[in-house]
């Protein structure tokens, strides 16, 4: 069954653990019904829900790495050390991987901690009058509604099939679904559709908790904070993956037109060499990043770019580079190219363009940490993507409209852009928007699940020195390991009804 994780509460913040027992505390634990019991008590809770999402296992690891290895966006090379080798072989995605196993227990982990927060803050709340306060509370319960969301939104999107239909969702397996921490419900698999409404619930709650003041004229980019925006960044991105295409276009445009936010530009330079969209990936600050896990020098969590370098100030030791097709892909005008990827010869005599995207954060690299950077687990050029796919699959698809806006993100990409136009119809719409979610999103973590809900298989064909076992590879569409087994540990606990995945089988 899910383990729930106990809360101790130390000098300077809420902090969890994980036990065995779903209803007993460590003997040294503060009680549940005694934990939080002030506004500042509520505020660590939710800074612990923060450092949840500075996991490993989630967007500077595995969670944003493991959906774009295990397709075709990269291949293990012969000297590696075979980290995620099972995952990219494909063939041996087994419930017991301990890399599935993390990211399933820390989106968990990140709902427990949510769920404890909201069991227990009107229990402080009737004990408060002061507005200012009372609006601390909201504030709060607002994040916490927009983190279960968002971690229940990569469980459905990783462990559970694509959404189809409202009718055909009402019968495929969802996730198991918790509103409390110490609750008597039952541990078993919603159905999808019970899943996604579930997260369309939290995301009203949130988007209203939330919701700025009307005279609010700041900028809110780069913020490591949930606010409004990041609560219709989400709810974009799960209407599109609901093929609900009017909430998409409504949602992403809320994002677009909110003059918060302003795409990077490949071309504008914020210091000499160096342009603000390289700049985002260098130093982890842009004017288009509308949520990222904030790190610091001393509290921060894995390091995304490790694989792909294995950098140790003499040598560079790759695990994975990039597939030859995906750099093929790319424009002679594109300037993401160099930001990506930078041609250099490994400790293996490969010369070959390496990812360098995830090379490292630049004060952290000054501070002898290498590899690790910031996750953008939302951004402006996402929503322009998301607002063009839900233009051309719309019932009277609006091909200009998408058009315009895959004009937008390339000119802010491009060092020049022909007459600045991208011509779409019936017959090329989809083509081009799959391969700018390739190019733009690349090692973000969307490509399984692009795959998985355009139905579309791939292919791996051997290239330079790439490993002989899983670089011949063929996958044909809807596969069943395009959806994740359930960890095998949930499925074997005493009294589980938790159902398996046809990939468990």
């Amino acid at each position: 069954m899910i383990s729930k994780f106990k809360l101790y509460i130390t000098s300077v913040a809420l902090a969890l653990c994980c036990v065995s027992c779903l209803d007993k505390f460590p003997e040294d634990s503060i009680p549940f019904d005694k934990a939080i019991q002030t506004v500042k008590d509520v505020d660590l809770a939710v800074i612990g829900i923060y450092d949840a999402f500075k996991s490993s296992a989630l967007y500077s690891g595995n969670l944003t790495l493991l959906p774009d290895l295990q397709t075709d966006f990269v291949y293990g090379v012969n000297g590696n050390t075979n980290v995620y080798g099972d995952i990219w072989r494909w063939k041996n995605i087994l419930a017991t991987n301990t890399d599935i196993e993390a990211v399933y227990g820390s989106l968990y982990m990140v709902i427990n901690r949510c769920n404890f927060l909201l069991d227990r803050v009107d229990n402080v709340r009737k004990n408060v009058t002061n507005d200012e306060q009372l609006d601390k509370l909201d504030q709060c319960c607002g994040e916490a509604y927009f983190a279960r969301a968002l971690a229940y939104s990569e469980l459905v999107k990783l462990f559970c099939k694509a959404y189809e239909s409202d009718e055909d969702a009402a019968n495929q397996l969802g996730v198991i679904l918790t509103r409390h921490y110490g609750g008597d419900e039952a541990m078993k698999r919603a159905s999808l559709k019970e899943s996604y409404a579930f997260i369309l619930e939290d995301l009203d709650r949130a988007e209203e908790l939330l919701k700025l003041e009307e005279d609010f004229t700041e900028s809110l980019f780069d913020s490591p904070y949930f606010n409004e925006y990041t609560v219709h960044a989400l709810r974009a991105r799960v209407s599109l993956y609901m093929k609900n295409w009017d909430d998409a276009i409504k949602y992403s445009t809320k994002v677009i037109e909110s003059g918060k936010y302003r795409l990077s530009s490949c071309t504008n330079e914020i210091a000499s060499g160096v342009s603000y969209y390289k700049y985002m990936w260098t130093n982890d600050i842009s004017t288009e990043t509308i949520w990222k896990v904030g790190f610091t020098v001393t509290s921060y969590g894995g390091a995304l770019g490790r694989i792909f370098a294995n950098y140790d100030y003499v040598s560079l030791r790759p695990d994975y580079v990039p597939a030859e097709w995906v750099i093929n892909l790319y424009d002679n005008n594109d300037l993401r190219v160099t930001t990506f990827f930078q041609n250099q010869t490994t400790s293996y005599g490969l010369t070959w363009p390496l990812l360098i995207k995830y090379f490292g954060n630049e004060s952290f690299v000054e501070n002898r940490i290498l590899h690790v950077c910031m996750p953008k687990v939302f951004r402006l050029s996402e929503q322009y993507l998301i607002r063009a796919e839900a233009y051309v699959q719309k019932e009277q698809p609006e091909y200009g409209k998408a058009g315009t806006d895959i004009s937008t993100l390339r000119l802010a990409r491009y060092s020049s852009y022909g007459s600045g136009t991208t011509p779409m119809n019936k017959d090329n719409a989809m083509d081009i928007i799959e391969q700018e979610r390739v190019k733009e999103l690349y090692m973000e973590g969307f490509r399984l699940h692009d795959l998985k809900r355009w139905h579309k298989g791939f292919e791996r064909k051997p290239q330079a020195q790439s490993l002989e076992n899983g670089s011949s590879l063929k996958v044909e569409k809807d596969d069943v390991m395009f959806v994740w087994p359930i960890p095998q540990h949930e499925l074997d606990a005493p009294g589980s009804i938790v159902e398996p995945n046809e990939s468990n089988k």
